[in-house]
């Protein structure tokens, strides 16, 4: 996303023009171009994948929304393992429609992660729950803190479940460096 004006063949093309050896993508632009001929274009430039963003959105109330997103992220462990990439980022999903329950809606994550864990592991993806600023908890994502994220994340075998953390929505955070340190501690 930092250069989304770029085509994925452009990106692939400037990261060896400027010696960069890995690259973390986006699903859509993959999904645009192909997940088999992105994977290819990697390989063939000798690129190393370091993510796919994302996954995520696992907050849902309806069956039937619930089912669609644990299906979508299948596909997205399946399109990183693919990608030859081991961690699939994953922003969690805001509040359901109606709802200001933030503490059902991370309960909702950890049943949805419940399930797709072992589905990742088998496939040597891990599934990396990204915090966001609060300021996304109604839409996008109801873990706001790296202690969030790793309180989540800890419940499940780390090869399986991790966090990944972006400064830009958890500088604000001062129990960041604490919790960065705990991650590492605790692998």
């Amino acid at each position: 996303m930092t250069v989304k004006q770029l085509s994925l063949p452009e990106l692939i093309a400037a990261c060896a023009e400027f010696d960069i050896g890995k690259v973390g993508l986006w699903r859509e632009p993959v999904q645009a171009y192909g997940v088999p001929e992105t994977a290819a274009l990697v390989r063939s430039a000798g690129l190393e994948v370091t993510t796919l963003c994302r996954g995520g959105f696992l907050t849902a109330i309806d069956p039937d929304e619930r089912a669609a997103a644990l299906a979508d992220n299948r596909r997205a462990v399946d399109e990183a393992a693919a990608l030859g990439t081991d961690t699939l980022v994953l922003v969690s999903g805001g509040l359901p429609a109606g709802s200001k329950d933030l503490g059902a809606a991370r309960e909702r994550i950890a049943d949805a992660l419940a399930e797709l864990a072992p589905y990742a592991g088998s496939h040597g993806v891990r599934l990396a729950i990204e915090p966001l600023h609060p300021m996304f908890a109604a839409d996008r994502c109801v873990v706001s803190t790296l202690a969030q994220a790793l309180d989540l994340a800890e419940r499940f075998p780390a090869h399986q479940v991790g966090v990944t953390v972006d400064t830009y929505h958890i500088w604000w955070d001062d129990q960041a460096p604490a919790q960065v340190a705990r991650a590492g501690a605790e692998g």
